[in-house]
């Protein structure tokens, strides 16, 4: 397979991938051709490089950089702005796992501390507590999944190198 030809079929798979962790395949996309760059580059040459609008980009590119993916730079004598995106693998998985923590998992546990505080009434008493001990399942799963997530981010990259390699033996 020839390079390009292997660049394109890495950016459309990271693109597919991104939209299930909820962004959008736009998204994922420039996320993956800026990891396949050895140079940091300009907005106009992500938008000729994936053929995207310039409202696209833009709209991307920011949101890539608030997911703390994507680096803005200058260069002296240049006007523009150029970008590149963190290729350290471990630094990539630690933002996403935090960006997703922070946007799905923490409004999930704060509405099921609310739901677990209060007193559910229906016709059916078994009904009530079929649903309070449901929502403690879950509340207690979440709980723990944030325990887990929330030491991944604050890990060191050692710590969690040998951790994986001890797992995956």
């Amino acid at each position: 397979m020839k390079y390009e030809e292997a660049r394109e079929k890495f950016i459309q798979t990271w693109g597919a991938m991104g939209s299930n962790w909820g962004v959008s395949r736009t998204m994922s996309q420039i996320h993956a051709y800026l990891l396949t760059l050895t140079e940091d580059t300009t907005a106009d040459e992500i938008m000729e490089g994936l053929g995207l609008s310039r409202g696209n980009v833009s709209m991307s590119l920011k949101a890539l950089q608030e997911w703390g993916l994507v680096y803005k730079s200058y260069k002296a004598g240049e006007r523009k702005e150029f970008f590149y995106a963190e290729k350290d693998i471990y630094r990539i998985a630690m933002q996403i796992a935090k960006e997703r923590k922070k946007r799905e998992l923490d409004p999930m546990i704060q509405v099921l501390e609310q739901l677990k505080d209060l007193k559910v009434e229906a016709k059916d008493k078994s009904e009530a507590e079929e649903f309070e001990k449901v929502i403690g399942d879950i509340l207690s799963f979440a709980k723990k999944s944030d325990r887990v997530l929330s030491t991944f981010v604050l890990s060191e990259k050692s710590w969690f190198s040998a951790l994986i390699n001890k797992i995956f033996k």
